[in-house]
């Protein structure tokens, strides 16, 4: 986990950002935290908001067994896959927020892509937290590294379905036109079947990003487009 601070002695407000996953599986012992220098960190960073970027199991210097494994494309398991991820996010959360310098009444947390999926599974244990923001999260995207290749999104529906059957927190998502890993069709589906199971998410729609509207949370560019919707939801759920 890397932690980066804003000025000042605290306490501050917490956000736990999770990460994705590549495409290609050998690319994962060589990922490592985000920076504190990114788009996406000084962002929250001159908000007063502290840090954590944890690494997942499998991930990077974490090592170990890879646990966020949906199965095959045949028969996926992105219900299961969810709450495994979902787990090593209730960890780090529990730790950051335990940090000397961390208010534990403004706790939010972020994911991006598979972080994302990690945040909607754990809407489903309506956590302890301040707030609960999923950006571009879905599973089996870009199978064999093809754009608009997703592995079954008939199954991903059908997990976003069991989750919001248990989630009562009041979630927001926010996805882009031009994402390769999960089309609008798809998007929408995933979050119909969670708001239908009795989940609770505002769906944000933001324009096309660039070449991939994936990357949007973490891109060059991208926090003027995401930034005043997340404020405002931010305000909403008392965070300041």
């Amino acid at each position: 986990m890397r932690v980066c601070r804003p000025t000042g002695d605290g306490p501050h407000k917490l956000a736990v950002i999770n990460h994705g996953s590549p495409p290609v599986a050998d690319r994962r012992p060589s990922m490592e935290p985000s920076s504190c220098e990114g788009e996406a960190a000084r962002w929250f960073l001159a908000r007063g908001f502290a840090l954590a970027f944890p690494m997942r199991r499998g991930y990077g210097r974490t090592g170990g067994r890879w646990m966020e494994n949906y199965g095959s494309c045949a028969e996926p398991d992105f219900h299961r896959a969810g709450l495994t991820s979902a787990n090593d996010v209730q960890a780090a959360v529990a730790y950051a927020r335990d940090l000397p310098f961390v208010r534990k009444d403004a706790v939010v947390v972020v994911g991006q892509s598979a972080g994302g999926w990690a945040t909607v599974a754990l809407s489903s244990r309506n956590p302890d937290v301040a707030a609960l923001i999923n950006f571009a999260g879905g599973r089996g995207g870009r199978q064999n590294n093809r754009p608009h290749n997703n592995c079954d999104p008939a199954k991903l529906a059908e997990a976003a379905g069991q989750f919001g059957e248990r989630a009562r927190f009041p979630m927001l998502w926010v996805y882009t036109p031009n994402d390769s890993y999960f089309a609008p069709e798809i998007v929408r589906s995933m979050h119909g079947a969670y708001v239908r199971a009795g989940g609770g998410a505002r769906f944000a729609f933001m324009p096309a990003f660039g070449e991939e509207g994936h990357n949007l949370f973490f891109g060059r560019g991208g926090a003027a487009i995401w930034g005043p919707v997340v404020e405002a939801y931010l305000a909403e759920r008392g965070v300041r």
